[in-house]
């Protein structure tokens, strides 16, 4: 009886499924109304013939911050489904490129993608450098933790 419920257990990772898919929906909805907006803002703002250098750049970081919060809602969707194939059904079907076996894949799909989420970071900062703030140590610190990041992925990676 007590085996029963046990292995029933693993079907309450489908409530932690469930609220991973729905905040990546919610990031990714969102996010897109954003983006329209952010379209919208341009669009009017250049047919009013107010055109000047730094809406370019305005604009490229616009879709920099876009392109980061796509980012996490794809990995948290990625998250979300990989946990359900996990635990409750390994008949899911995914695309190839998504390998998940154990535990251990949806770690190193998770810090491989905060590797790019930290990149987009940086040349979202980049891009939108006003000299004020110091770039280089910012652009150093995301180097260490993605390098930090990188030697894990690599290390397991011989380990396997």
């Amino acid at each position: 009886m007590l085996t029963r419920v046990l292995a029933l257990s693993r079907y309450f990772t489908v409530v932690a499924v469930i609220g991973i898919l729905l905040a990546s929906v919610a990031l990714l909805m969102y996010e897109a109304v954003v983006v329209v907006a952010g379209v919208v803002n341009v669009v009017n703002t250049a047919s009013s013939g107010e055109i000047y250098p730094k809406l370019a750049k305005m604009l490229a970081v616009a879709v920099i911050e876009a392109i980061d919060v796509f980012l996490i809602a794809i990995v948290a969707q990625m998250i979300g489904l990989g946990l359900y194939r996990l635990f409750v059904d390994p008949r899911l079907p995914l695309p190839a490129w998504l390998k998940i076996r154990d535990l251990d894949d949806l770690k190193n799909n998770l810090v491989s993608s905060v590797i790019a989420v930290l990149s987009v970071l940086f040349l979202r900062e980049a891009v939108g450098w006003d000299g004020q703030r110091d770039l280089l140590r910012f652009g150093g610190a995301l180097a260490l933790i993605i390098g930090a990041l990188t030697l894990y992925l690599v290390a397991k990676e011989r380990k396997d």
